[in-house]
Protein backbone atom coordinates (compact mmCIF):
# COMPACT_ATOMS: atom_id res chain seq x y z
CA UNK A 1 0.00 0.00 0.00
CA UNK A 2 1.21 3.59 -0.14
CA UNK A 3 -0.16 6.25 1.84
CA UNK A 4 0.29 9.88 2.44
CA UNK A 5 1.57 11.66 5.43
CA UNK A 6 0.64 15.25 5.50
CA UNK A 7 2.99 16.77 8.56
CA UNK A 8 1.15 19.49 9.94
CA UNK A 9 2.61 19.88 13.70
CA UNK A 10 3.91 23.20 13.21
CA UNK A 11 2.82 26.37 15.21
CA UNK A 12 3.67 28.88 12.19
CA UNK A 13 6.16 31.24 14.05
CA UNK A 14 7.80 33.19 11.41
CA UNK A 15 4.70 34.08 9.91
CA UNK A 16 3.78 36.93 12.55
CA UNK A 17 0.67 37.87 13.33
CA UNK A 18 -1.80 35.58 13.19
CA UNK A 19 -4.23 33.81 14.78
CA UNK A 20 -4.23 30.34 13.81
CA UNK A 21 -0.85 28.48 12.62
CA UNK A 22 0.24 28.57 8.28
CA UNK A 23 -1.43 25.91 7.53
CA UNK A 24 -4.97 26.77 8.54
CA UNK A 25 -4.66 29.75 6.91
CA UNK A 26 -7.29 30.99 3.74
CA UNK A 27 -6.13 30.88 0.28
CA UNK A 28 -8.55 30.04 -2.76
CA UNK A 29 -11.55 29.78 -0.71
CA UNK A 30 -9.73 26.96 1.55
CA UNK A 31 -7.54 26.54 4.49
CA UNK A 32 -4.08 25.92 2.79
CA UNK A 33 -3.63 22.34 4.16
CA UNK A 34 -7.15 21.56 2.38
CA UNK A 35 -5.49 22.08 -0.76
CA UNK A 36 -2.20 19.71 0.28
CA UNK A 37 -5.04 16.94 1.36
CA UNK A 38 -7.04 17.40 -1.99
CA UNK A 39 -3.93 16.82 -3.91
CA UNK A 40 -2.95 13.25 -2.27
CA UNK A 41 -7.22 12.30 -2.46
CA UNK A 42 -7.23 12.43 -6.51
CA UNK A 43 -3.57 10.53 -6.61
CA UNK A 44 -4.50 7.31 -7.89
CA UNK A 45 -1.99 5.54 -6.15
CA UNK A 46 -2.21 6.82 -2.75
CA UNK A 47 -4.33 4.22 -0.41
CA UNK A 48 -4.77 6.24 2.60
CA UNK A 49 -3.67 9.76 3.95
CA UNK A 50 -2.94 10.49 7.52
CA UNK A 51 -2.79 13.86 8.74
CA UNK A 52 -0.25 14.44 11.87
CA UNK A 53 -1.10 17.68 13.98
CA UNK A 54 -0.30 19.72 16.40
CA UNK A 55 -2.30 18.31 19.63
CA UNK A 56 -3.05 21.40 20.73
CA UNK A 57 -5.29 22.06 16.84
CA UNK A 58 -6.07 18.29 16.51
CA UNK A 59 -9.86 19.28 16.90
CA UNK A 60 -9.64 22.74 14.43
CA UNK A 61 -8.16 19.98 12.46
CA UNK A 62 -11.21 17.75 12.61
CA UNK A 63 -13.58 19.67 12.27
CA UNK A 64 -12.05 21.62 9.02
CA UNK A 65 -12.19 18.22 7.66
CA UNK A 66 -16.04 18.06 8.65
CA UNK A 67 -16.64 20.99 6.68
CA UNK A 68 -14.47 20.47 3.68
CA UNK A 69 -13.79 16.92 3.09
CA UNK A 70 -16.80 14.94 5.14
CA UNK A 71 -17.17 11.50 4.62
CA UNK A 72 -14.07 10.33 3.43
CA UNK A 73 -12.73 7.09 4.55
CA UNK A 74 -9.26 6.92 3.63
CA UNK A 75 -8.68 9.96 5.87
CA UNK A 76 -7.21 9.93 9.09
CA UNK A 77 -5.92 12.86 11.22
CA UNK A 78 -3.32 11.65 14.41
CA UNK A 79 -1.44 13.75 17.31
CA UNK A 80 1.50 14.69 15.65
CA UNK A 81 4.74 14.31 18.13
CA UNK A 82 7.53 17.33 19.45
CA UNK A 83 9.37 17.62 15.89
CA UNK A 84 9.34 16.50 12.41
CA UNK A 85 10.70 12.75 12.53
CA UNK A 86 8.73 12.10 15.99
CA UNK A 87 5.42 12.86 13.76
CA UNK A 88 6.61 10.84 11.24
CA UNK A 89 6.89 8.15 13.55
CA UNK A 90 3.52 8.28 15.08
CA UNK A 91 1.61 8.69 11.70
CA UNK A 92 3.46 5.09 11.12
CA UNK A 93 2.25 3.65 13.94
CA UNK A 94 -1.34 4.57 12.85
CA UNK A 95 -0.44 3.09 9.69
CA UNK A 96 0.44 -0.18 11.20
CA UNK A 97 -2.53 -0.56 12.08
CA UNK A 98 -3.69 -0.11 8.43
CA UNK A 99 -1.48 -2.37 6.86
CA UNK A 100 1.51 -4.83 8.20
CA UNK A 101 3.16 -5.02 4.94
CA UNK A 102 7.31 -3.84 5.29
CA UNK A 103 7.17 -2.68 1.28
CA UNK A 104 4.42 -0.52 2.07
CA UNK A 105 5.28 3.24 0.73
CA UNK A 106 4.90 6.54 2.95
CA UNK A 107 4.54 10.05 1.06
CA UNK A 108 5.85 11.99 3.36
CA UNK A 109 4.71 15.96 2.46
CA UNK A 110 4.93 19.40 4.40
CA UNK A 111 0.68 20.78 5.12
CA UNK A 112 2.19 24.44 4.09
CA UNK A 113 3.06 23.32 0.17
CA UNK A 114 0.04 23.44 -1.71
CA UNK A 115 1.33 23.23 -5.04
CA UNK A 116 2.84 19.88 -5.45
CA UNK A 117 1.98 18.16 -8.35
CA UNK A 118 0.66 14.43 -8.91
CA UNK A 119 3.88 13.94 -11.02
CA UNK A 120 6.26 14.56 -8.18
CA UNK A 121 3.85 12.72 -5.97
CA UNK A 122 3.87 9.72 -9.02
CA UNK A 123 7.62 9.72 -8.89
CA UNK A 124 8.04 9.94 -5.39
CA UNK A 125 6.23 6.61 -5.37
CA UNK A 126 8.08 4.91 -8.39
CA UNK A 127 11.56 5.99 -6.49
CA UNK A 128 10.92 5.21 -3.36
CA UNK A 129 9.63 1.70 -4.15
CA UNK A 130 13.14 1.23 -6.62
CA UNK A 131 15.73 2.36 -4.29
CA UNK A 132 13.96 2.88 -0.80
CA UNK A 133 14.40 6.19 -0.01
CA UNK A 134 13.84 9.36 -1.98
CA UNK A 135 13.76 13.37 -1.92
CA UNK A 136 12.52 15.91 -3.74
CA UNK A 137 15.00 18.93 -4.79
CA UNK A 138 15.14 21.69 -7.32
CA UNK A 139 18.66 22.74 -8.85
CA UNK A 140 19.83 25.65 -6.85
CA UNK A 141 20.00 29.19 -9.22
CA UNK A 142 21.79 30.97 -6.69
CA UNK A 143 25.72 30.38 -5.58
CA UNK A 144 25.26 28.64 -2.43
CA UNK A 145 27.43 29.76 0.25
CA UNK A 146 28.66 28.14 4.12
CA UNK A 147 29.43 29.43 6.88
CA UNK A 148 30.47 27.27 9.94
CA UNK A 149 30.54 30.62 12.43
CA UNK A 150 28.03 32.69 10.96
CA UNK A 151 30.14 35.23 10.62
CA UNK A 152 32.17 34.43 7.27
CA UNK A 153 32.06 32.09 4.32
CA UNK A 154 33.65 28.71 5.16
CA UNK A 155 32.98 27.20 1.76
CA UNK A 156 31.27 27.76 -1.69
CA UNK A 157 29.96 24.46 -2.95
CA UNK A 158 30.54 23.93 -6.43
CA UNK A 159 26.57 25.28 -7.35
CA UNK A 160 25.72 22.59 -10.50
CA UNK A 161 26.38 19.87 -7.72
CA UNK A 162 23.76 21.96 -4.73
CA UNK A 163 20.30 21.44 -4.58
CA UNK A 164 17.40 23.11 -2.70
CA UNK A 165 15.47 20.53 -0.42
CA UNK A 166 11.47 20.32 -0.86
CA UNK A 167 9.44 17.90 0.00
CA UNK A 168 7.30 15.06 -0.45
CA UNK A 169 9.79 12.79 0.89
CA UNK A 170 9.15 9.15 0.77
CA UNK A 171 10.80 5.75 1.94
CA UNK A 172 9.60 2.33 3.23
CA UNK A 173 8.03 2.15 5.73
CA UNK A 174 10.50 -0.52 7.22
CA UNK A 175 13.55 1.47 6.13
CA UNK A 176 12.21 4.44 8.68
CA UNK A 177 11.09 2.12 11.27
CA UNK A 178 14.51 0.59 11.54
CA UNK A 179 16.94 4.09 11.15
CA UNK A 180 14.98 5.48 13.50
CA UNK A 181 14.79 3.23 16.08
CA UNK A 182 18.62 3.38 15.77
CA UNK A 183 19.12 6.84 16.45
CA UNK A 184 20.44 8.10 19.68
CA UNK A 185 18.40 10.71 21.37
CA UNK A 186 21.42 12.97 20.97
CA UNK A 187 21.33 12.40 16.78
CA UNK A 188 17.45 12.71 17.68
CA UNK A 189 17.71 15.97 19.10
CA UNK A 190 19.85 17.39 16.04
CA UNK A 191 18.58 15.66 13.01
CA UNK A 192 15.13 17.26 12.07
CA UNK A 193 15.20 15.82 8.53
CA UNK A 194 14.01 12.67 7.77
CA UNK A 195 16.56 11.89 4.70
CA UNK A 196 19.30 13.38 6.98
CA UNK A 197 18.47 10.79 9.18
CA UNK A 198 18.78 7.75 6.13
CA UNK A 199 22.22 9.44 5.03
CA UNK A 200 23.40 9.27 8.82
CA UNK A 201 22.70 5.41 8.86
CA UNK A 202 24.52 4.90 5.64
CA UNK A 203 21.45 4.77 3.23
CA UNK A 204 21.55 6.32 -0.06
CA UNK A 205 18.75 9.20 -0.48
CA UNK A 206 17.79 9.21 -4.41
CA UNK A 207 16.43 12.71 -6.23
CA UNK A 208 12.81 13.66 -7.24
CA UNK A 209 12.42 16.34 -9.47
CA UNK A 210 10.58 19.17 -7.79
CA UNK A 211 9.56 22.71 -9.12
CA UNK A 212 10.06 25.90 -8.15
CA UNK A 213 6.23 26.23 -7.84
CA UNK A 214 6.35 23.87 -4.72
CA UNK A 215 7.46 26.56 -2.59
CA UNK A 216 6.74 26.44 1.73
CA UNK A 217 4.49 29.12 2.58
CA UNK A 218 6.64 30.21 5.83
CA UNK A 219 7.19 33.81 5.50
CA UNK A 220 4.20 36.34 5.06
CA UNK A 221 4.96 36.93 1.41
CA UNK A 222 5.29 33.41 0.53
CA UNK A 223 1.05 33.62 2.14
CA UNK A 224 0.37 36.36 -0.23
CA UNK A 225 2.11 34.93 -3.27
CA UNK A 226 0.41 31.51 -2.51
CA UNK A 227 -2.90 33.95 -2.41
CA UNK A 228 -2.38 35.21 -5.59
CA UNK A 229 -1.72 31.61 -7.38
CA UNK A 230 -4.56 30.02 -5.78
CA UNK A 231 -7.24 32.97 -6.90
CA UNK A 232 -7.36 35.49 -4.36
CA UNK A 233 -7.24 38.87 -4.87
CA UNK A 234 -3.25 40.43 -3.43
CA UNK A 235 -4.36 40.98 0.38
CA UNK A 236 -7.52 39.28 0.41
CA UNK A 237 -7.31 37.69 4.33
CA UNK A 238 -4.29 39.31 4.96
CA UNK A 239 -4.35 40.61 8.94
CA UNK A 240 -1.54 43.18 8.39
Amino acid sequence: MVFGAILAGGKGSRMGNYTVPKQFLPAGGKPIIVHVIEKFLVHPEIDHIIVGVNPEWQQHMNDLIERYLPNIEKLTVVAGGTDRNSTIAGIITEIRKISGGDDDIVVTHDAVRPFVTLKMISDNIRIAREHGVCDTVIPATDTIVYSENHEYITDVPVRSNTYQGQTPQSFRIKLFEEVYGAMTEEELKIVTDACKMFMLKGYPVYLAEGHVSNFKVTYPEDYKMAQVFLGDAIGENDND
